[in-house]
């Protein structure tokens, strides 16, 4: 065989076997009967504003509650009464626990938000506290009074302040009632209306101060044995958790409901707060 017929026998030789190799087909993986592994859901995130003491304290303990659930409870915290609304309105937050109904149907009048109650939680006591006297028997002519300035709270104030024997109000004033609604003063108190929140920064300015039940607690006092005078514990102010009307169904939602309507959270609060904070449900 001369050298031309040996290089075109190598040529095909060589073409053949690339063209068997280009032919195989691979293998399909063999079946099998077991379920793929499905990759774990993400959790669904519950954004809810706040106030410090005791709402956020109370939600901490609804935390791994949820995480259960698949839900990862975030708690902002807020020391006012006004940006956990708007918060809520604007959809920046999901839900918010700091309030009770009366507040909520006065600022939604107010500024034209849509918020709903989805539950009722607790109460806290409003209480009177001492600042440069020492009892309410010895509150002297012209006392100073330090009371919240929103409107449902200072109402409320001057109810626990009537329910004392210190003043009178005008039959028709209901919650809402304001100093003007005064009909008797015998001690001709001087009131001073301040942002809730600031209350306890200036007790030791004025005679007594009446300082709702959370700000009370920031501030160290046991309203239970520090205050001169306290609500019942049949107070009409239940603290809620408040969301957006329409939201009120959502999963998430109703699942923190269930949570801080549990037992867990009647026994945390009986427990913590010994009557400064009473479940309501």
């Amino acid at each position: 065989m001369n050298k031309k017929l040996l290089s075109l026998a190598l040529a095909l030789a060589l073409c053949l076997s690339l063209a068997a190799c280009g032919g195989q087909k691979e293998e399909p993986a063999p079946e099998t009967d077991e379920p793929k592994a499905e990759e774990p859901a993400e959790p669904v995130v519950l954004n809810v504003a706040a106030s410090p003491t005791p709402h956020a304290e109370i939600l901490e303990q609804c935390v791994g509650i949820l995480a259960e659930q698949g839900i990862d409870l975030q708690i902002h915290e807020y020391n006012d009464y006004v940006i956990p609304n708007t918060a809520v309105e604007d959809g920046d937050e999901d839900a918010n626990y700091f309030q009770h109904v009366p507040y909520l149907d006065n600022f939604n009048a107010e500024n034209g938000t849509h918020l709903v109650s989805v539950a009722g939680v607790h109460v806290e006591p409003m209480g009177v506290y001492a600042g440069k006297t020492a009892s309410l028997e010895e509150l002297p002519d012209g006392a100073s009074v330090a009371i919240p300035n929103d409107a449902t709270n200072e109402g409320r104030a001057l109810l626990l302040l009537e329910s004392q024997g210190l003043i009178t109000l005008s039959e028709d004033a209901g919650l809402e009632a304001t100093p003007n609604d005064l009909v008797e003063n015998p001690k001709n108190l001087q009131f001073t209306e301040l942002e809730a929140a600031m209350l306890p920064n200036v007790l030791t300015e004025v005679d007594i101060a009446v300082i709702n039940s959370n700000y009370a607690l920031d501030a160290g006092f046991n309203p239970v044995e520090d205050s001169l005078a306290i609500e019942s514990a049949d107070s009409p102010y239940v603290n809620i958790l408040a969301v957006k009307e329409g939201n009120e169904n959502n999963e998430a939602v109703q699942a923190l409901v269930a949570a801080l309507q549990s037992d867990a959270i009647r026994t945390f609060i009986e427990e913590t707060y010994d009557g400064a904070v009473v479940p309501a449900f």
